[in-house]
């Protein structure tokens, strides 16, 4: 058997929580370990939702999302300037 997982006390609470809302809504009574096991099966299958929350930033853009950025540019022909902008916002 693995050893327990330490969890915060917030966290604990929360799940607690969660566990007594899913009793109320649905009538059934989930364990804890039911509870983090489904939790975690969900996690897995949208891992990159996962990995997105533990990226410090967004920003800067990395060069591969600035390539797709890049690549769905199109030039309108039309030369723009201070003036031109002005006109388009401003009337």
């Amino acid at each position: 058997m693995a050893p327990p997982v330490n969890i915060d006390e917030e966290a604990k609470s929360r799940l607690e929580e969660l566990q007594a809302e899913i009793r109320l809504q649905t009538g059934e009574k989930v364990t804890e370990q039911e509870l983090l096991t489904s939790l975690i099966n969900d996690a897995y299958e949208s891992r990159e939702a996962i990995m997105d929350s533990f990226r410090e930033s967004t920003v800067p853009l990395s060069e591969a999302e600035k390539e797709t950025i890049q690549a769905g540019r199109i030039s309108s022909g039309v030369e723009t300037d201070e003036d031109y902008v002005d006109d388009i916002l401003y009337g």
